[in-house]
């Protein structure tokens, strides 16, 4: 008889040090964004965009979330694929789904298993990657 130990999923507690350490990691660079981080459903968990973050940053971040979230891929990872000449470039345009593929969101995994996912919106894209990255090391 084989045993199944279940996953600890992503938290509202582990959500909220994300964001905090998220905010942290640009508040040191003097960037100004938005963060947001989605269970494994897709569904959010916590949200703060900073006040002098552009207002489109909390539009970016969430879809950078749901981005890695459903490829389960970093978004960085996934720019080179949906240029005019990589293998999905029509994937942003064919399925109705909120999809961005700019550096910014990245997938939350504990013990090998997707839980979730982060993205950041309001710096530069290799900034918000920067940023995720950090975040991260909290869990």
């Amino acid at each position: 008889m084989s045993t199944t130990t279940a996953v600890r999923p992503l938290s509202t507690t582990d959500a909220d040090a994300l964001v905090a350490a998220a905010h942290a990691a640009a508040a040191d660079a003097g960037v100004p964004v938005a963060v947001t981080v989605l269970d494994a459903g897709g569904h959010l968990l916590a949200f703060r965009r900073d006040d002098r973050a552009v207002l489109i940053a909390g539009e970016t971040s969430t879809r950078k979330a749901y981005t890695a979230l459903q490829l389960n891929s970093p978004t960085a990872d996934l720019v080179d694929l949906v240029k005019p000449d990589g293998p999905f470039h029509s994937l942003p345009t064919a399925l109705d789904r909120p999809l961005l593929f700019i550096a910014g969101g990245i997938p939350v995994h504990r013990d090998g298993h997707l839980i979730g996912a982060i993205g950041i919106g309001g710096g530069a894209p290799e900034q918000d990657h920067g940023f995720a990255e950090t975040a991260l090391t909290v869990l």
